[in-house]
């Protein structure tokens, strides 16, 4: 089947030049930057479309890789041109397939495809989705048929709900974007203790991967290790004591999530007095205090 992939940013580039790699059949791109779409295609040795027209009737799968305030904007231009039996693809990890309305008038099937990786670079990460993980929603020949061909190339991919689609991408903004907001709060903390940023991320790669690692091979709950699981209340005052207002804030709610693992991996343990330090902040703003 040809495919053809509408967006020629980094999703698009990445996605491509991997089908390519797996000898797929893939026409070409069309972007509304002309000379994005001719670098993609000189990327992976398509073609670069003037025209969309084109590309949607030489194509089989049309993959919209475009960002998602755009997704339904190219559909509703491109529906009309669309031909029977087409498969439409978009890569939103939050819209599910449901944006894209008047499919069966128009004789076609849609699906969202996601894959769980996070796309740094246009022409580079396509080397890192022979191990990504897909999720797959919409109609169950769309959905059949990217099944099949992701699989054929060696990638796991789930099935989910279409209502599930906003708290499944919050899962994974969670896991990849917000896991950066809580390293760059510890390298701006090492910072402030006189190691440049290079420095900090130097000296503490080797804790970060081997933390990630244990959880990945352990569990949350056997990975988890330091001050408030050993309910060592001094040490969690001392860290509050020396952050300023809004780090301190975050370290009380991260604090409080792994008091809750803490008392799932101990539960002979009694966590009260951490569980009053961590909530001690929110206490006071529900007594009428405040906190310096």
């Amino acid at each position: 089947m040809k495919t053809g992939i509408i967006g020629a940013g980094r999703v698009g580039c990445s996605l491509g030049k991997y089908f390519r790699s797996k000898n797929a059949d893939l026409v070409g791109y069309y972007d509304t930057n002309a000379a994005a779409a001719k670098e993609a295609a000189a990327f992976t040795q398509t073609a670069g479309f003037d025209q969309v027209q084109q590309l949607v009737r030489e194509s089989d799968i049309l993959f919209i890789t475009t960002p998602d305030s755009f997704l339904v904007p190219v559909w509703e231009e491109i529906k009309g041109m669309s031909h029977r039996n087409q498969i439409i693809c978009h890569c939103s990890g939050a819209l599910s397939s449901d944006s894209f309305s008047g499919t069966k008038e128009a004789g076609v099937s849609c699906c969202s495809v996601h894959p769980m990786l996070p796309f740094s670079n246009k022409f580079s990460s396509y080397q890192q989705l022979e191990h990504a993980f897909f999720t797959v929603e919409g109609h169950p020949h769309a959905v059949q048929v990217i099944t099949d061909l992701l699989t054929s190339y060696g990638n796991e991919v789930c099935r989910i709900d279409a209502a599930a689609k906003p708290e499944y991408h919050a899962a994974a903004s969670i896991l990849s974007n917000q896991v950066i907001a809580v390293l760059d709060t510890g390298y701006r903390l090492l910072e402030d203790c006189g190691f440049s940023r290079e420095k900090a991320v130097a000296a503490t790669a080797a804790l970060v991967r081997q933390n990630i690692e244990n959880v990945l091979s352990q569990g949350c709950v056997h990975a988890l290790t330091g001050p408030i699981e050993r309910g060592d209340v001094a040490t969690v005052e001392k860290h509050l004591h020396c952050l300023n207002t809004e780090d301190a804030a975050l370290y009380r709610m991260l604090g409080t999530r792994l008091l809750a693992i803490a008392e799932g991996k101990n539960p002979a343990q009694n966590y009260e007095n951490m569980r009053h330090v961590l909530l001690a902040d929110k206490q006071e703003k529900e007594n009428g205090g405040s906190h310096k």
